[in-house]
């Protein structure tokens, strides 16, 4: 299984091509999760001290100034991922599903969410073991974040919902523990990190351009091998011609016809 290692550099278009290709095992560098643990501990000092942050002990939009006491930040957060697991439709591809949860966790490897690193290894653990939460394709997208698709990949490591694991349907708890994990109790601030973000969008976005460059390099090779059925002449794809009109493109084009 080909290994992806996040945290060190920015993930190329190669690897999250492989990713929407198979099953990947997901690495995160010792840095990254240096840079995580590093945003939990700042969330869990401001529980610590009483501030009033956003989204760690506040309501949320409108009830931004309505403070949530202690002992009701978990339930906020649960309620916070519930509340948006409302998508409906036919279930994204497992394909997408996989290069989104790949992307979630190259966003919270940064470490800038305050998500505990447990919550990051649940996600990594789900990946590794390609069980993919089962999420509806019509949901809102954009905007604050993908929050539909999002909070129904979220409510699996909370224990609700349901996932795909080699084509069975499975519920969320034994999805779980499939990968040896139980339910999460999402800490302050890790439901909201979870939601925020637009890896749903970027995920379809990715999967239609591979499918474009997947199509125009089935259209050079129809082409090319149509002018060598026909007998025609090569000298329109000489590289020096191509050169001096400058455009990369062409020139790749030209290249891949000639050969």
């Amino acid at each position: 299984m080909i290994r992806i290692a996040i945290g060190q550099t920015p993930l190329t278009l190669a690897q999250l091509r492989t990713v929407l290709d198979g099953p990947v095992t997901v690495e995160i560098a010792p840095d990254a999760w240096a840079d995580v643990d590093k945003g939990a501990a700042t969330v869990a000092a401001i529980v610590a001290e009483g501030r009033t942050v956003y989204g760690v002990n506040t309501g949320f939009g409108l009830l931004a100034n309505t403070s949530i006491a202690p002992e009701d930040l978990e339930t906020l957060q649960k309620n916070l991922v519930l509340s948006h697991a409302c998508g409906v439709g036919a279930l994204l591809p497992d394909a997408v599903t996989r290069l989104l949860m790949v992307l979630k966790i190259a966003s919270l490897s940064k470490g800038a969410s305050g998500v505990r690193r447990e919550t990051l290894e649940t996600l990594i653990a789900l990946v590794n073991a390609d069980v993919l939460p089962c999420i509806p394709s019509k949901g809102s997208v954009g905007a604050s974040g993908d929050l539909a698709p999002l909070a129904h990949m979220s409510s699996v490591l909370i224990g609700v919902g349901e996932a795909r694991a080699q084509g069975r349907i499975l519920d969320a708890e034994a999805a779980l523990a499939r990968v040896g994990r139980k339910p999460l109790t999402l800490g302050p601030k890790e439901g909201l990190a979870l939601l925020n973000g637009t890896q749903c969008s970027t995920a379809l976005a990715l999967a239609g351009l591979f499918a474009a460059e997947d199509v125009f390099a089935a259209a050079i090779a129809a082409g090319a091998l149509s002018v060598d059925a026909l007998k025609g002449s090569d000298a329109p794809f000489d590289p020096r011609i191509h050169a001096l009109r400058g455009q990369p493109g062409q020139i790749a084009v030209a290249g891949a016809c000639a050969t």
